[in-house]
């Protein structure tokens, strides 16, 4: 008897706990606490920490590949639509129909937003090399600082698939915390009459234009860079859904159902890549640090350059819509908007950073056909 209740706590996960696996399970229960009671991306963050809690249960098997004729757990299966990079296309097709690129359209010079805030890649990217990463873990390390998890994903599933685990929860932690992380960044580098600058109404777009843009974009990112044309493409497909007036069932389907059946999956199977084993080590902590320094620099960059455009135009532009250069759709238009009220409570500046935000998520898609040109 005794030798079977021996039997039976052994095979106990309390008895296999080791310290590693505890502190994984206490930080994927903070992270469950922000996305649940203070309403930090709950639609990401939950999942994640919730993958993050199953892969460090100890004994549960569910991201073991099968052995012989005994199957693999579910997240292991879950988890090759993120090692064979099926899930960021997939999720760019429900962005794309769930974005209006009418403020873009509207205001072009919002793409030169988007496309300072991708310093926020390129930085990062050098600086890693500095340190001991090669060229293709840096390029991964880097894209953290588009503030695009998919597209984090999508490279380094090709360039550094080793890397996946900490990059994808750094990038999609980051995402997750733009409402903690970009405020006090856009504060320290505007002046109070900045942030309070009110831009007015943005023109109105015809149908024809929203149509003829993302073929239009489509056609140009595809000979210019095919290494993008998977991401782009999509997310254009996507967009040409919502805006056709003919497709409104499979923009309907992009918008709801496809990207929550992909957001469960990508959230879960990105959350169990973050085992005690894996997570702590001296390596994966530099790209979190680093991941962080990226996201850091791509806002910064963004703010920066929206002051510039402060300057040239009088006045005209508030510098806060730079720091929705970074992808993070719609949130990191909406800190934008959040910061900018609290100096001018009356403004409206969502729409103007909603320019710089969707050119963002063109801008990082772009930057990650660069890196695959040149490292793939």
């Amino acid at each position: 008897m005794w030798e079977s209740i021996n039997s039976f706590l052994l095979s106990t996960g309390f008895m296999n706990l080791t310290g590693g696996q505890l502190l994984m399970l206490a930080v994927s229960c903070v992270l469950l606490y922000l996305g649940i009671f203070r309403k930090y991306e709950p639609l990401l963050l939950v999942p994640i920490a919730f993958g993050m809690l199953l892969t460090n249960l100890p004994l549960s098997g569910i991201t073991d590949g099968p052995i012989g004729n005994q199957p693999g757990g579910l997240v292991y299966y879950l988890y090759q639509g993120v090692k064979l990079g099926i899930y960021p296309p997939l999720i760019f097709l429900g962005v794309g129909a769930m974005t209006d690129f009418g403020p873009l359209i509207a205001n072009p010079k919002s793409l030169l937003l988007g496309a300072a805030a991708q310093f926020g890649i390129f930085i990062p990217f050098v600086i890693a090399t500095y340190i001991g990463f090669d060229l293709r873990a840096a390029a991964s390390i880097g894209i953290i600082g588009g503030a695009d998890g998919p597209t984090a994903i999508f490279l380094t599933s090709r360039l550094k698939p080793e890397l996946l685990g900490p990059i994808a929860i750094a990038a999609y932690s980051y995402m997750a915390l733009v409402p903690i992380i970009q405020p006090p960044i856009m504060r320290a580098l505007t002046t109070k009459k900045e942030r309070a600058v009110d831009m007015g109404g943005i023109r109105q777009v015809s149908k024809t234009e929203k149509v003829v843009f993302p073929i239009l974009v489509t056609i140009l990112c595809g000979l210019l860079l095919p290494a993008a044309v998977p991401l782009i493409g999509a997310l254009m497909l996507g967009n040409l859904f919502r805006e056709t007036g003919v497709t409104d069932r499979l923009s309907d389907t992009a918008q709801h159902a496809l990207i929550n059946i992909l957001t469960i999956f990508l959230g879960v199977s990105v959350g169990s890549t973050a085992s005690a084993e894996r997570f702590l080590n001296p390596e994966t902590l530099k790209i979190i640090a680093l991941g962080l320094f990226a996201f850091a620099s791509g806002t910064a960059m963004g703010v920066i350059f929206g002051k510039i455009m402060y300057w040239v135009t009088g006045g005209k532009v508030n510098p806060l819509i730079g720091s929705a250069g970074v992808s993070a759709v719609p949130m990191a238009a909406r800190v934008s908007q959040v910061v900018c009220q609290k100096e001018n409570p009356g403004n409206y500046l969502l729409m103007h950073a909603m320019g710089p935000n969707v050119a963002g998520v063109i801008g990082s898609a772009i930057a990650a056909g660069v890196l695959l040109s040149v490292l793939g």
